[in-house]
């Protein structure tokens, strides 16, 4: 639309200067608009059209006209048609390849010695107009060629920012939709810890209250009720996490007290397993996200030490200025357990690797014993 509006003004254009008897004063010899001229006219604009599909083609045919018009001595003294053509040739063929840029560039410079040479068909004094017309005309021509080619030039810095800028919105995309992959990941592990430890306990203590039923009433009482406790903390967690993957927010880590490791122990032993601990340091300035690891280390251990070991565990917690350390160690059943399998493990290491840490899990001798090394400044930090 565009296209076909900008060659009917220059054909406009153009006309009005033929009928006008061309610019200033016309030639004594200048012959007057007809029929001829008019349909040479029409060539020498309407090309216009096709100057982005076939630049090179349309500026021949409107060069070709333009020239046959000087070369009749028909007053057209500005080639709008051309000039217009070689801003085309310029704009498409700005970013071309070497040989197609440069038979661009010597299309549009061939017109002025095409212009002489029209010029000379009619026998005008060449030397007497080259300083007046033919160098006006290089210069319209030089000019649309710069014209072109800048609008070519910020064409394409246009299109590379366009560019970057949907590379970046992919970008942005794919970290966001790797963020959703991570966060569901650690759900899907804080999931794991809080449904496997719970079932652990349930099951050890279900199985104490089904034989202390008939000989300790109050104690089979107080394993279902261990039960009931530990049923409802993970009911109530399961939910917390379940309603992020729902809104797609992230989940903050529960606060893990200085009384949640006591707790957690204390379960474990209620359950039947003979802990030994050692706690060490204060857990008063500790950060959220490593308190909660801490905690998180510690049931996975004690969980482990339950399912596979052989009833007792030894702790050692210490709370430095500058780390946290955890050492668990259990007997365990060689035909049980593989030290350093199991998602378990997998979810222990990529705590750890999150603040920074790290994580040495030995299962040699019949022992099993997992150690970490938590450091205060990456939780700080995060």
């Amino acid at each position: 639309m565009i296209d076909t509006a900008l060659a009917l003004v220059a054909c406009g254009l153009t006309l009005a200067i033929l009928f006008g008897g061309g610019l200033g004063t016309p030639s004594p010899g200048a012959r007057a608009a007809d029929a001829t001229s008019v349909g040479l006219v029409l060539l020498a604009t309407l090309p216009l059209v096709l100057r982005r599909r076939f630049p090179l083609a349309a500026y021949g045919v409107m060069t070709a006209a333009t020239l046959l018009l000087f070369g009749l001595n028909y007053p057209v003294d500005v080639p709008i048609g051309p000039l217009l053509g070689v801003y085309a040739l310029a704009v498409n063929h700005g970013g071309a390849p070497p040989v197609r840029r440069l038979a661009a560039a010597a299309a549009a410079a061939g017109f002025v010695p095409a212009t002489a040479v029209a010029y000379l068909a009619t026998g005008a004094d060449v030397r007497a107009i080259l300083v007046p017309e033919l160098l006006w005309i290089a210069l319209l021509f030089a000019g649309a060629w710069i014209a072109g080619d800048r609008a070519q030039l910020r064409r394409a810095h246009i299109t590379e920012l366009e560019e970057r800028a949907r590379r970046a919105e992919n970008d942005v995309e794919r970290e966001r939709r790797i963020a959703v992959a991570e966060e569901r990941t650690r759900i899907a592990r804080e999931l794991h810890d809080s449904a496997g430890h719970a079932l652990n306990v349930v099951l050890m203590q279900a199985g104490a209250a089904r034989l202390l039923q008939e000989r300790d009433p109050e104690g089979s009482r107080g394993a279902i009720s261990t039960i009931e406790q530990v049923a409802r903390a993970t009911i109530g967690e399961i939910d917390r996490l379940v309603r992020v993957l729902r809104t797609g927010e992230a989940a903050d880590p529960p606060r893990a007290g200085p009384g949640e490791i006591e707790d957690l122990v204390e379960r474990h032993r209620a359950s039947g397993l003979r802990i030994t601990a050692d706690v060490r340091g204060s857990r008063t300035s500790l950060p959220d996200s490593l308190a909660w690891a801490t905690y998180r280390l510690l049931q996975e251990a004690l969980t482990n030490a339950a399912r596979h070991g052989d009833g007792s565990a030894e702790v050692t917690l210490r709370f430095a200025d500058d780390a946290v350390e955890l050492t668990v160690t259990n007997p365990y059943r060689a035909d049980d357990v593989v030290p350093g399998s199991g998602h378990g493990i997998v979810g222990m290491r990529e705590r750890v690797s999150l603040l920074a840490g790290t994580l040495d899990v030995d299962g040699d001798h019949g022992t099993f014993r997992v150690h970490a090394r938590l450091p205060r400044t990456e939780a700080v930090a995060r």
